[in-house]
């Protein structure tokens, strides 16, 4: 069952009562097609008034500020800031009250916390992203031993509708080798179809994180989030995590 409003998503994974996280569907905005309805994307030609309108109606449900990323596939994490919008595919928060968010339409949102509920994360893996490094620098950014770490993947294109290229492949292979079990051939000739979940494991357990919980929810496939690959105009879905403020006895 969600605690959330609209069909939002709560992750099902083993995080401290101080952790809260939730991912948002299209439903319960103000934006107009092809946008409808919760477009939470700033830089998708959505009218911005829209936008401020669903970001806040957002931060007024999770009771929680969101720390809001200019996102450019890269491996840049930043220490989650309300002020300010950081150009970074990543950031972190040790602070109660600040909700780390990734927007994403079919790339790979992975929610991070530690074991003692005291840090937490977001990550948006695209391919390429996810390929040059990204949840390790997350990791890194956390300076939380890896036995310490409870991951989340969020929604993301399923291996039944992500084709790429060799290259791609490629990218994955030449650092870890297990990585060729996440691409099976497509029935285009020299293309393959991709597990972004498996790629995300594989990468997670090489640096010793084994406690990973979610994948499953397939953005082309399902209507109720964003796809980019479904509809090339559309709006971005939120995937946030953040530390409850401390209840006064």
């Amino acid at each position: 069952m969600s605690d959330w409003p609209h069909g939002w998503l709560t992750p099902d994974w083993p995080a401290p009562a101080s952790v809260r996280a939730c991912v948002t569907t299209r439903d319960g905005g103000g934006s107009l097609p092809p946008y409808a309805s919760l477009n939470l994307g700033s830089h998708v030609q959505d009218d911005p008034s829209a936008v401020a309108h669903n970001r806040q109606h957002l931060q007024t449900v999770i009771g929680a500020t969101p720390a809001w990323l200019s996102q450019v596939h890269s491996c840049d994490v930043a220490s989650a800031d309300v002020q300010h919008v950081l150009v970074a595919d990543a950031n972190w928060t040790d602070q109660p009250g600040i909700a780390c968010a990734v927007l994403t339409a079919d790339c790979l949102p992975v929610l991070f916390c530690d074991r003692a509920g005291t840090r937490v994360a977001a990550a948006h893996a695209g391919w390429r992203g996810l390929a040059n490094g990204v949840l390790e620098a997350t990791l890194d950014a956390l300076q939380v031993p890896s036995a310490d770490v409870l991951v989340w993947l969020g929604p993301a294109i399923g291996p039944a509708a992500f084709e790429v290229g060799p290259e791609v492949r490629q990218a994955f292979v030449e650092g870890h080798a297990e990585a060729a079990a996440a691409f099976v051939p497509s029935a285009n000739a020299g293309r393959f179809m991709a597990d972004l979940c498996q790629l995300a494991r594989i990468r997670l357990a090489a640096r010793g994180v084994n406690a990973v919980y979610g994948g499953g929810f397939c953005t082309f496939n399902d209507p109720r989030f964003y796809s980019y690959r479904r509809a090339n105009v559309t709006g971005r879905f939120a995937s946030l995590v953040w530390l409850a403020p401390a209840r006064n006895p």
